[in-house]
């Protein structure tokens, strides 16, 4: 039985690796090594990045809201527990949304929550 050579193989998951690497500095798209490396350092950051992209836009909604909480004149702890108090299931991405394109709608919701306070 004829012995099984890996050379097309391993060629091919070269070209792999150096085809993501494509666009890096230096050596680090060029030698196998130093790609390798880069990819997968890479590959982690992009992991992490989802991550905290997610965190991001939370933060980023509650900011929105509570600027706008203060405009009506209640501070944003103090809104979402009114919220849940009167029932009212929005969650911050579309409350967010309403605070910014829609200040009045924003401010019954406001009042609302007061009310249930």
């Amino acid at each position: 039985m004829a012995r099984v050579k890996g050379a097309l193989m391993t060629r091919k998951r070269r070209n792999r690796v150096l085809k993501a690497a494509k666009g890096y500095w230096g050596s680090k798209s060029k030698h196998f090594k130093m790609a390798k490396q880069a990819v997968m350092k890479s590959g982690n950051y992009a992991f992490i990045g989802r991550k905290q992209k997610k965190r991001d836009f939370r933060a980023l909604w509650i900011t929105r809201i509570s600027a706008q909480a203060k405009v009506c004149g209640i501070n944003y702890s103090q809104l979402m527990h009114g919220l849940k108090l009167a029932g009212i299931d929005l969650n911050r991405k579309m409350l967010s949304e309403i605070a910014v394109s829609d200040k009045d709608a924003f401010a019954a919701i406001v009042e609302k929550a007061k009310a249930a306070l």
